[in-house]
């Protein structure tokens, strides 16, 4: 599957207050929260194209205080996993 580039104006990134070399890991963290954030990306892809663990980016939901999707499935499965563990 191909992938998807974004291209910013010269003069917007620029603007941007980040060291040129922190910027693509940067808004990639950014758009994932933000997205992750509206519901239009799953928690598992969110932390993926912020290339975090799952841990790193709870860990980053909470210092950005967003609340963490959690639906009837996930709670299911966690359940599953904690029976396993008994």
């Amino acid at each position: 599957m191909p992938g998807f580039e974004l291209e910013l104006p010269d003069d917007l990134v620029m603007s941007i207050k980040l060291p040129r070399e922190e910027m693509p890991a940067r808004l990639k963290r950014e758009l994932a929260l933000r997205l992750y954030e509206k519901g239009l990306l799953s928690f598992g892809k969110a932390r993926e194209l912020a290339g975090m663990t799952k841990w790193e980016f709870s860990k980053l939901l909470g210092e950005e205080d967003i609340l963490r999707h959690y639906d009837l499935e996930e709670l299911s499965e966690d359940l599953k996993v904690l029976e396993e563990l008994d």
